[in-house]
């Protein structure tokens, strides 16, 4: 299994503020399944479609 990074969002948005949710939320609105993870490396979430390693 792979993912592909649609959006890549810095972790120190204002508080109350989920622009990585909110776009995931955009996403799934338009078909698409993303979700959000978060990468400790480089202090981002980012928003992924889960995918086979064949894709």
């Amino acid at each position: 299994m792979t993912a592909k990074v649609l959006e890549s969002f810095p972790a120190g948005s204002p508080r109350g503020s989920w622009p990585a949710e909110e776009y995931a939320a955009a996403r799934r609105a338009e078909g698409e399944p993303a979700t959000v993870i978060m990468d400790l490396k480089s202090d981002a979430f980012l928003v992924v479609i889960e995918g086979r390693a064949d894709d």
